[in-house]
């Protein structure tokens, strides 16, 4: 059977559904209009990478709750271990001890990608991950001053706000944020803004020979906060000589370099740690998002000669490390360390190869990127030009919606995938269908 036969098999007609809209007429009166829905999907349960909704319709889950349910919706395994948490305690303050935290702590230890002991700090979330680093870098080194990057997502607490700027509209209305944070151009080739072929080495010559010479003091500056493979603004993947070049940068000048992994961490990307492709060893790792496998965790991870110098107090919060989110992380990081991992590998290589054969088939999509199950597809109305295609992305998820797809957007006009990592070969195959069959209706209005 062809993919348009197959995708066309999958089309659901009426969406949303009269549950589903039944509730929405609901959330509309009691809930916040800030969140960013892009359509009208209602859940009512999930398996792996598969979900259904109110009125019984099944979905591809390629979004994963933004790249959190790592194992798949409802993990056995992940389930039953909060399970047999709960039966005995829902929470302990960080006041006392528990067994899953120190048992999770060790298992951070084990597969941190440093050379050396770590330390964790547990939080609730990733945007309070990210303003954990940043205290912990501050009081460490005694600078009061940061670096991001442009495009980046760091969260939306007012300190991971100020360094947040993959668009305006999370910043409007909230300034002034934290002081202190410079923004420079995140490494993009297809898309440069400094001179030069090579957009990493331009960005560490900006830093070091304009930035430290014209405005920030080098010696003032406490960390370079950035994501390996930067996520909201694109799923962009930089140039293999940035980050060994920015660790040499961060060590000349005795800054912290700070990666966030919030998104690109705990095997997403094929390996554990996307900084791994690299070889670079950051000083402080954030991580969230898939580590619970859908429970609320987030962790400061730093090397324990950095961390071992705060004193009683000087951090600390209410719910981090909860028994029941510690037990699934641990189980999480097993089932990735153990299987998901290697098939995120194996199956990005796969999805990789679909989608740049689709590149070859329709002119509007400019650049496939990514690595393991995180992959951008960017579209362009031409390919010469590169103008953003912003409205056929709009389109184009929607679309993919109605055929059975969940999907988001990133960047300004760039499609992001990222499945749980267990996702199997035929669902894989599935969604490059339901891929190619959307675009095509699309392009073809």
């Amino acid at each position: 059977m062809d993919t348009l036969s197959i995708a066309a098999e999958r089309i659901i007609t009426e969406l949303p559904g009269p549950k589903a809209q039944a509730l929405l007429a609901r959330d509309a009166k009691v809930v916040s209009p800030s969140y960013p829905r892009d359509y009208p999907f209602v859940m009512d349960y999930g398996h792996g990478a598969e979900v259904w909704d109110v009125d019984g319709n099944r979905f591809i889950d390629f979004a994963a709750g933004i790249a959190v349910t790592s194992t798949g919706h409802a993990h056995p395994a992940v389930v039953n271990s909060i399970k047999q948490t709960a039966d005995k305690f829902l929470h302990i303050s960080s006041d006392y001890y528990h067994e899953h935290q120190v048992k999770l702590g060790e298992k951070l230890n084990e597969v941190a990608p440093m050379d050396e002991p770590v330390m964790t700090f547990f939080a609730n979330s990733g945007t309070e991950a990210v303003e954990g680093a940043l205290k912990l870098a501050r009081y460490v080194t005694g600078r009061q001053r940061f670096i991001g990057f442009l495009g980046g997502f760091h969260g939306r607490t007012m300190g991971s706000l100020a360094f947040t700027s993959s668009k305006y509209t999370q910043q409007a209305g909230f300034f002034p944020t934290m002081p202190g944070v410079t923004h420079v151009p995140y490494p993009n080739n297809y898309r440069p803004v400094l001179a030069g072929a090579d957009q990493g080495e331009a960005v560490l010559n900006y830093i070091e020979n304009v930035l430290f010479k014209s405005i920030v003091p080098a010696k003032e500056v406490a960390g370079i906060l950035l994501e390996p493979i930067q996520g909201e603004g694109g799923y962009l993947v930089p140039p293999d000589s940035f980050l060994p070049g920015l660790r040499e940068l961060c060590d000349r000048h005795g800054i912290m370099l700070i990666a966030d992994e919030v998104q690109s961490g705990v095997g997403r990307t094929g390996k554990m740690w996307a900084v791994e492709h690299w070889g670079v060893q950051p000083d402080i790792l954030t991580s969230a998002k898939g580590l619970g496998s859908g429970m609320p965790i987030g962790a400061v991870i730093a090397r324990k000669s950095i961390m071992e110098q705060w004193k009683p107090g000087a951090h600390g919060n209410t719910y981090g490390g909860n028994p029941l989110c510690c037990a699934a992380a641990f189980t999480t990081l097993e089932l990735v360390q153990q299987h998901y991992m290697a098939n995120a590998a194996k199956m990005g290589n796969y999805l990789l190869a679909e989608m740049n054969r689709l590149a070859e088939k329709y002119a509007i999509i400019g650049q496939v990127r990514g690595k393991g199950l995180m992959i951008g597809m960017e579209f362009v109305e031409d390919r010469h030009s590169k103008k953003p295609a912003k409205e056929f992305v709009a389109s184009l998820i929607h679309e993919a919606f109605y055929n059975g797809l969940l999907l988001l957007p990133c960047g300004e006009s760039t499609i992001r995938f990222m499945p749980p990592l267990m996702l199997p070969l035929a669902l894989a195959e599935e969604a490059i269908a339901i891929i190619d069959h959307s675009i095509a209706a699309v392009a073809s209005k």
